[in-house]
């Protein structure tokens, strides 16, 4: 997504597009992913997440291909949202893929790689798109994703086992209409908001609306009764309890709100205020990719000497100090102001993104792994099983041990 808006000077001469009409180019996909992630998160968990993947990976390549041959700018907003549909199939199920895969103690660690290549994935995409841009023209971005979505598909077909929860109980079809209403609603009128009026009573009556839809999904949620073969809730509320799902969940939240919206405004700034080109501008922002990945990797080491909380609060604290620095840029600011702020923002996402993400994943069982990627998807709580019989307790020791079973006091607090 963030790739994109390194190109829109170019689709905006070749499509002659509007404004509004290059704000809706990268909004459609972020309004179709945003409310589409958690039913699609809920058919990954249900008929196999290894099968979701590729299947997003298909409709994002397939929808990239055909992007190649837009020529107007409405042709390209439909693809963009096609586009969105595949990332939400493919977004949930690489997280639950590696947390559902890994045993406990390699998790975190795992989870690590994840963000690591998650976060810098971001800035070297802008850097290749760049690059892509200098020689060819605007239709080569979506030929990169062709590219990329072609080779995601080989390697996850090669080495990507499926896991999915076969006899996991119907999919609650209710409570994923009344998400995706609710989250287009709400997303929509905060995309139309700029335009119309943050004070408008078109954008106050979509957002109030879409919080009515939403809180009515909660309540939806709350009255499923989960049982085994039966109807379950998407998205229990009551899964927040978990404290390492709740605070985790929140971590993520800030962090990816400030990096995305930080993205958005510094390659404007770095274009349109400074004078770059696309390849100098995505140039500008490797020091923030060259801070992130080696920190996420050491963040694990830090988990287990410190806990969790120490990097996770370091990290925000550093995300914080890192947009105050970045705020002080102006038309005449030095370029070290700018590196300073990005190396900040580098170490303190990748300090407190990957204890953050475990956290949210080692709360739930490996039934229950979609859950965790951000944001949550399904929650299922399984039946009570009587006591194991004195041979098998070890065996069932074992497997607890790898989080491949829920724990007690995890599902008492929920109950």
């Amino acid at each position: 997504m963030s790739s994109l808006n390194v190109a829109l000077p170019g689709i905006a001469k070749a499509t002659h597009a509007t404004q509004t009409q290059l704000a809706w180019i990268i909004d459609a996909y972020s309004l179709v992913f945003a409310s589409l992630l958690l039913p699609a998160g809920a058919i990954g968990d249900r008929f196999g997440r290894r099968r979701a993947l590729i299947a997003g990976l298909t409709i994002f390549g397939a929808g990239s291909a055909v992007a190649m041959t837009a020529t107007s700018a409405g042709e390209l907003i439909g693809l963009r949202a096609v586009i969105g549909l595949g990332a939400a199939l493919v977004m949930p199920a690489t997280l639950s893929t590696i947390t559902g895969t890994f045993a406990a103690e390699q998790r975190t660690r795992a989870v690590s790689v994840w963000a690591a290549v998650a976060g810098g994935a971001a800035v070297l995409g802008l850097l290749v798109t760049g690059l892509a841009l200098e020689i060819w023209s605007w239709p080569s971005v979506s030929g990169l994703n062709v590219v990329l979505a072609a080779v995601a598909i080989a390697g996850t077909i090669r080495f990507v086992p499926e896991s999915a929860e076969h006899d996991s109980p119907r999919l609650d079809l209710g409570g994923a209409a009344l998400a995706v209403v609710g989250l287009v609603t709400l997303v929509y009128s905060i995309i139309e908001a700029p335009s119309q009026g943050w004070g408008s009573v078109r954008t106050l009556a979509g957002l109030g609306a879409g919080l009515v839809v939403l809180v009515g999904f909660v309540l939806f949620e709350r009255s499923v009764p989960a049982r085994k073969g039966g109807q379950n809730p998407m998205l229990d509320p009551r899964v927040f309890a978990r404290r390492g799902l709740a605070s985790g969940s929140l971590s993520i939240f800030v962090q990816f709100f400030s990096f995305f919206g930080f993205i958005f405004l510094v390659l404007q700034y770095l274009q349109l205020i400074r004078g770059d080109s696309g390849l100098v501008s995505a140039v500008s922002m490797l020091p923030m990719a060259a801070a992130m990945m080696p920190t996420a990797r050491l963040a694990p080491t830090l988990v287990a000497k410190l806990g969790p909380r120490v990097p996770i609060t370091g990290g925000l604290v550093l995300i914080a100090a890192a947009l105050v620095v970045l705020g002080q840029l102006t038309s005449a600011s030095s370029y070290w102001l700018l590196v300073a702020g990005l190396i900040t923002l580098g170490i303190g996402m990748g300090l407190a993104m990957p204890p953050a993400t475990s956290g949210i994943t080692s709360a739930l069982p490996a039934s229950q792994q979609g859950v965790g990627s951000p944001p949550p998807t399904r929650v299922t709580f399984p039946p009570t099983r009587p006591p194991p019989s004195r041979r098998s307790r070890s065996r069932r020791t074992s497997v607890e041990r790898s989080s491949f079973r829920p724990r007690t006091r995890s599902r008492t607090a929920c109950s």
